[in-house]
């Protein structure tokens, strides 16, 4: 037993280095970003969102588009903090930046950049990726090689800047040397009682994989400047009701 402790120590830390060397690692100075995933912390190694790292979304219609930029601002929104900085670099722009309020982003700390070319969106990609004053950078592209995503990888474990690679339409779904796949599809919303207009914005989100975690779906909502799961917020309105009654 008493042999044990230091071996289990040496086991932990040699598991820590290795999955630092795949991308995944705690914020400088070990603090952990609170990003509410909930139960989704659980799919990743070290049971939190992977920083310093970048991760790839696909997207196969407008409507999937626009959940999945919902989805990622609401990621930002918690790595920009309260003075960070985004570049958001697309050659088709479909962000309406007035509509990152809703997650508590400032658009005025986003700076978009529109190119013209593919090719120049992933030049700009790697170089904003490399910029260590940044706190996150998107890019919007349809196509990725292997051999690009890796070099992106690479610029992301000397920055430690979060990278998000958006992807729409692609003809082909490849391996990429990202350390997750995501797919987020809209949700119907639900209107609060009372109310008018429409609800919270809802997502399936799938997890399609993560590298050392465990894939997987939820059903998400934004609501109160936070992410909350569905079957929570279900439950919670059964129990207020079974109190009322």
């Amino acid at each position: 037993m008493i042999q044990s402790a230091p071996k289990n120590d040496m086991l932990e830390k040699l598991q820590k280095e290795i999955l630092s060397l795949q991308g995944f690692r705690l914020p400088s100075g070990g603090q952990r970003i609170d990003f509410g995933l909930g139960k989704i912390e659980s799919a990743f190694p070290n049971k939190t969102f992977p920083v310093g790292a970048v991760h790839e979304f696909l997207s196969g219609s407008p409507e999937d588009s626009a959940a999945t930029t919902g989805f990622m601002s609401g990621l930002i929104s918690r790595l920009m903090g309260e003075s960070g900085a985004c570049l958001w670099i697309s050659n088709k722009r479909t962000i309406f930046p007035p509509a990152l309020k809703a997650f508590g982003i400032a658009p005025d700390r986003v700076i978009f950049i529109d190119l013209t070319t593919q090719k120049d969106v992933l030049w700009a990609v790697e170089e904003a990726l490399k910029c260590e004053a940044l706190a996150a950078v998107v890019g919007e592209l349809n196509e990725v090689t292997f051999t690009q995503s890796r070099r992106l990888q690479l610029a992301v474990e000397k920055s430690r800047v979060t990278g998000f690679l958006h992807r729409h339409n692609p003809r082909i779904v490849n391996t990429l040397a990202c350390v997750s796949r995501w797919k987020i599809t809209p949700l119907k919303s639900e209107l609060e009682d009372d109310m008018p207009g429409v609800g919270f914005p809802r997502w399936h989100v799938e997890l399609q994989k993560v590298r050392n975690g465990e894939p997987g779906n939820w059903q998400m909502e934004w609501a109160a400047g936070q992410f909350r799961h569905i079957e929570t917020v279900a439950s919670e309105l059964k129990r207020q009701l079974l109190q009322t009654g």
